[in-house]
């Protein structure tokens, strides 16, 4: 009677996992496809720049068109669609997801906290298996990858490259999205208004965009993907009308020849052009970008289905219709809206406008995950991230970046007023990025997907050679707005260097002058000073040892709370970590001393909780750690203090613990409303008249020790008198006797960026009256 049941059920899953593939796809049309879909307003209008624009014939025109047919079938379909988008990290993509896959399989890790326990996450192994097939090239790859530190470094330069040029396609991207779809004003007025027109309305739209982001991904989506449909429904029926009446044998156009004859005709000129056509592929990259806010199937399902059938239409249509008018010479007037019916242009103008605010979308969320990625792995001052939706973890929004990459954006859009030299600019970022993601998938074929080297080098040439042909057609026009994201990326390069430099060094600081446990047991097991109640939260960035703030501490101020907890938040090479093994718990010197340890681990696409959820997860682990301890150890201790400290034991949160220990909490006025209990699975404080009540609920089991009992009731005390977060507040400062370029790097721009970056995240709600702050000067 149960095998119908089971079957019955399985299809209602099917049905719903379908239902719910095909809403993402739908979802995904306006995050992720909007740039993509709006690049026919001024492919066409770039590629023919001055460059050919004075000899335009068919040839040229069904020359441009074959190398925008080839380029979105090879790049985005082939390309992306069928291989990279399976280089996904435990379903995260970009540019660090692929380095994070580097970092797993080849211990290139640059983050210095690292511990063989975290290879023992479930996400960690998931991906490195040893395969038998690979090959002693591959091993030999990997060897001298994990041998040379300079290899390493400029793997991550590589991957820090290609997170600088997404955040200036964010700035880039907007600016000429809009401004395209704005200049079709001028087939609706006269030239003196319109010059005065596009740049305000152009200006007031990007403001609207950046001001809408803060109500999040899913909300956007929704609200995004009918404009998108709209727009894609609009070209391709433009492009169908125009393919009949003017020229239905434009797809004898798609033919490579013609790209051949293209360049032999156009020579330099043709070459110079191709960075006005890459411009079609513009936003491919937010497909792999944006595929934590969605799911690889609903990406391919949208760009195969919808996206692209209706770009090539698009580009066929304007081809077709220049192949009828190409006797006009002005470049100014090639662009989208001349193959625009006139009766129809100014409903197709304000679709286009909407749709342009949409394309603006895509980069904008690849921005905001790139640099969440880049803050997770110690690349990126800490900034504040808003997780905008409670289901879908990986839609955020960055209220500084936002505001940032608004401010310039408008910059860019008031500086230039011209979309040729932004389409420079913006070409040059999306030909580097793409370039960079081809290299790093070169290293994942070997080394994450076990093929052969000569595949990976197959692969590299073969896309490689397309893009540096884009590359460098976008290069020669340096002077000409390719500079801008150039300058864009070396700020934040700058930026990310100082800050992963610096975070080294003080790390490297706290190693070598962390306390020794010796130290620890020398004070006895009152440790010298006075136990006063409550619970003390010691904030540290060491996995072991114990922290030189905590002797600073003690020698100016001899009282310490009664539980001390030695806590490290830290972010592992993996995009979530599940949260049955987000805690590690264990012991610092004898149990008298109620002292713990505790890592929280956290991908770099995880939620971090920030409010009272962490403190009462965080004392569950470890009445958790006690109550498990007590389990495994019933004979004599017989193992030396300092083995104990090192040994960590893995912890879920209580949400993962159906049978584990339990936190309640409510207020009482005195000790009247403490009911007593004689059942052995509740535990309660015996404190008179407390203002709050902490009661843990133990599962059935059995009978604890009276010493763990005893342990636990004081972890409840502690936790009733109140939490202290005790965090170091560390002014950096270069050795002296180190070099000019050292002390400018540390004194100055380090430390201003600690001094300016948000704190930790766990603390941000922490009650100033429980926030102590312990000042030390680190030489470093």
């Amino acid at each position: 009677m149960m095998d119908p049941e089971c079957g019955f059920y399985q299809n209602q899953v099917k049905k719903e996992s379908w239902k719910q593939v095909l809403i993402l796809a739908y979802q995904s049309l306006g995050v992720v496809y909007g740039d993509l879909s709006t690049s026919p307003l001024y492919v066409y209008k770039s590629a023919f720049a001055e460059d050919i624009e004075h000899s335009k014939t068919n040839e040229e025109i069904f020359g441009v068109l074959s190398f925008i047919f080839w380029t979105l079938t090879l790049i985005p379909l082939f390309k992306y669609v069928f291989i990279v988008l399976r280089a996904d990290d435990n379903g995260e993509g970009g540019t660090f997801a692929l380095y994070s896959l580097l970092c797993r399989h080849a211990r290139v890790n640059s983050l210095p906290n690292g511990q063989l326990a975290d290879e023992e996450l479930s996400e960690y192994k998931k991906d490195v298996v040893t395969s038998p097939n690979q090959t002693s090239l591959g091993s030999r790859l990997k060897s001298t990858l994990e041998k040379h530190l300079v290899l390493q470094r400029f793997l991550l330069v590589l991957a820090l490259i290609g997170a600088c040029m997404v955040i200036g396609d964010g700035v880039l991207t907007p600016a000429i999205s809009v401004f395209s779809a704005v200049s079709g004003l001028e087939f609706s007025m006269s030239h003196e208004h319109h010059r005065y027109v596009t740049l305000p309305v152009t200006c007031a739209i990007l403001i609207g965009l950046f001001a809408l982001q803060h109500f999040g991904t899913h909300r956007v989506g929704f609200l995004f993907a009918p404009i998108v449909i709209l727009w894609l429904f609009c070209i391709s029926s433009l492009g169908l009308y125009n393919i009949i009446r003017w020229n239905p044998q434009i797809y004898k156009a798609l033919s490579p020849y013609y790209m051949y004859a293209f360049f032999k005709k156009t020579q330099t000129g043709g070459w110079m052009s191709l960075g006005g056509i890459l411009l079609c592929m513009t936003g491919s990259e937010a497909m792999f970008a944006d595929l934590g806010h969605f799911s690889q199937l609903s990406i391919k399902i949208a760009f195969t289905c919808v996206v692209y059938p209706s770009l090539i239409l698009a580009y066929m249509g304007q081809a077709a219709y220049l192949s009828q008018h190409h006797q006009m010479a002005d470049g100014q007037r090639i662009g989208f809206y001349v193959s625009v019916p006139e009766n129809l242009r100014w409903p197709v103008l304000g679709i286009a406008i909407l749709a342009a605010v949409v394309g603006s979308q895509a980069v904008i969320t690849g921005t905001f995950s790139i640099i969440k990625q880049c803050q997770a792995l110690g690349c990126f001052p800490r900034v504040k991230i808003v997780h905008t939706s409670s289901k879908i973890h990986g839609q955020i929004y960055i209220p500084e970046v936002n505001w940032t990459l608004m401010i310039l954006c408008l910059a860019v859009t008031i500086g230039f007023r011209d979309t040729k030299r932004i389409s420079n600019a913006s070409g040059l970022a999306v030909i580097t990025v793409m370039l960079v993601t081809t290299c790093l998938m070169s290293l994942v074929i070997v080394l994450c997907w076990h093929k052969s080297v000569f595949l990976a080098i197959a692969f590299v040439l073969f896309f490689g050679a397309l893009e540096a042909l884009y590359f460098s057609a976008s290069l020669i026009k340096f002077l000409e707005g390719a500079w801008v994201p150039i300058a864009l990326a070396c700020t934040f390069m700058i930026i990310m260097y100082i800050w992963h430099y610096g975070t080294l060094l003080k790390y490297e600081f706290d190693v070598q002058n962390k306390v020794s446990i010796n130290w620890l047991l020398s004070l006895g097991p009152s440790l010298g000073i006075v136990r006063v109640r409550g619970l003390g939260l010691i904030q540290s960035e060491l996995v072991s040892g114990i922290p030189a703030i905590f002797s600073h501490f003690v020698t100016n101020l001899p009282a310490f709370h009664q539980v001390l907890v030695f806590l490290c938040v830290k972010s592992v090479p993996v995009p979530h970590v599940k949260s049955d093994e987000r805690f590690l718990v264990g012991r610092i010197g004898p149990k008298e001393f109620r002292i713990y340890r505790c890592i929280v681990r956290y991908g770099y696409h995880d939620f971090h909780k920030d409010d009272l959820a962490f403190e009462n997860d965080l004392v569950c682990s470890i009445a958790e750690f006690i109550r498990a301890e007590s389990g495994k150890k019933n004979g004599p201790k017989d193992e030396s203090d300092k083995e104990s400290e090192e040994k960590m034991t893995v912890v879920g949160t209580p949400s993962t613990h159906i049978d584990g220990i339990r936190m309640e909490e409510d207020t009482v006025e005195n000790d009247h409303d403490l009911p007593g209990t004689s059942e052995s699975k509740e535990i309660q404080s015996p404190m008179l008249a407390p203002r709050k009540r902490v009661r843990f609920l133990l599962p059935e089991s059995p009978k604890m020790q009276d010493e763990t009992k005893e342990e636990l009731q004081e972890l409840m005390e502690a936790r009733e008198s109140g939490i202290a977060y005790i965090m170091g507040h560390s002014h950096v400062r270069a050795k002296p006797g180190s070099s000019w370029f050292k002390k400018i790097v540390v004194n100055l721009g380090y430390d201003f960026l600690r001094r300016n970056s948000r704190g930790p995240t766990y603390p941000l709600t922490a009650p100033h009256a429980s926030t102590l702050e312990v000042g030390m000067v680190c030489h470093v």
